[in-house]
């Protein structure tokens, strides 16, 4: 039941409302003798889909006592079965398309649960750890070297035959100016002479709103550092590892407007997302990413090229969350999804170590409010091919 931020929900939450997704778009919709599991639980376990009912309030999600875990592990069960018995007889193209969606909600949700898992975590006073066992440490930072683009005419957006969210199309033409890409992460160490070199006191390095934010929030370092006898350390789903182990691993958990800040700091800018994407084409989904069970971003290896395209962090570009140019949401309820929250909202790309492999492709957009920073979320470096 543990909610500890306004970003987070309960594990249960979670449990009982990627049932709910199956249950209320696919089955009710789709098998006319279907009966719910509960009555309640259409209103009760639904997000901000307004079109299928109201919703309570997220905020309250913690105070969900009833019903119990084993009532929602029942429900799951219940409409597990109901999908299963469906899906061995052949489903209609509309259904498999929702259950494809379904499926991939439920991985973001799985992500989700690990960023609400550790700040749940971090929130106790005992600061417990998620797992045993320590991450990988490196000696040295792998170099920076500047991959450049020559730009020009470019398309971008999800153009295959497989599952892509709506947000990713249509495909369509963008034209780029040249440009260069960090072909690594920026890491902790580079962060902390941001910090030291005074870059959370200087309101010249910061968007309006940002500064607002650094100064109301009292923000002095990423979310999960603190400091111990002189020492920061940093909390992960391990526990809580110095940060002298760390500081060639990639900073994690900054909001855009410190993304931005440090960039400008270092005279450099964040990419635009179809800079990243064009970049990333082509590239393999591999990396540092939820299989790899490290749970936390981990150091660059030696060598050339872009490295940690994929995993490690959600990467901050520069660009606003809209749609793209002749996108219309999908009809109905599951309009809902991601055309309502193209507004006050910046894009992410790359995936992180909580992410599952299969979740990603190089045109996926992630998208969070530029104060958020309880995400895995990092930063990569670009600027103006010289």
């Amino acid at each position: 039941m543990v909610q500890s931020c306004a970003e987070a929900s309960p594990a249960k939450w979670h449990l009982a409302h990627t049932t709910w997704f199956f249950e209320t778009f696919v089955l009710s919709e789709f098998q006319p003798d279907y009966e719910p599991f509960h009555p309640d639980f259409q209103w009760l376990f639904n997000s901000y889909y307004n079109a299928v009912s109201e919703q309570p309030v997220k905020k309250l999600r913690a105070s969900f006592s009833r019903p119990s875990l084993e009532e929602i592990l029942a429900y799951r069960r219940h409409v597990n079965a109901a999908m299963e018995r469906w899906i061995e007889d052949g489903v209609p193209d509309e259904v498999e398309r929702r259950v494809r969606l379904g499926v991939h909600h439920e991985q973001q949700h799985q992500e989700l649960l690990a960023y609400d898992i550790k700040n749940a975590f971090w929130s106790n006073p005992l600061r417990p750890a998620y797992c045993e066992g320590s991450l990988p440490v490196a000696d040295k930072a792998a170099s920076v070297e500047w991959i450049g683009h020559e730009g020009g005419l470019a398309e971008i957006g999800y153009g295959g035959d497989g599952f892509c969210f709506d947000n990713e199309q249509p495909r369509h033409k963008v034209y780029l100016k040249p440009f260069e890409m960090a072909s690594r992460l920026v890491s902790c160490g580079e962060y902390l002479d941001f910090i030291r070199g005074g870059g959370y006191e200087r309101a010249d390095l910061w968007l309006s709103d940002g500064w607002d934010t650094v100064r109301t929030q009292g923000w002095r370092a990423p979310l999960y550092w603190f400091e111990e006898e002189g020492e920061w350390r940093v909390f992960t789903l391990r526990g809580a590892v110095d940060l002298r182990e760390m500081l060639v691993a990639p900073v994690c958990h900054v909001s855009y407007y410190e993304a931005d800040a440090f960039a400008r700091w270092m005279g450099k800018r964040l990419p635009t997302e179809a800079e990243w994407e064009i970049a990333a084409d082509g590239l393999s989904v591999e990396g540092n990413l939820l299989e790899s069970e490290n749970l936390h971003p981990i150091a660059a290896r030696a060598g050339s090229g872009l490295q940690q395209m994929f995993g490690d962090v959600w990467e901050w570009t520069a660009s606003a969350y809209l749609g793209y140019p002749g996108y219309a949401p999908p009809p109905g309820a599951l309009g809902e999804y991601n055309g309502k929250f193209m507004s006050n909202q910046m894009v992410l790309r790359g995936g992180s170590a909580v992410t599952p492999a299969s979740h990603l492709r190089s045109t996926y957009r992630n998208f969070f409010q530029p104060a958020s920073r309880w995400q895995f979320s990092g930063v990569r470096l670009a600027k103006r091919q010289e």
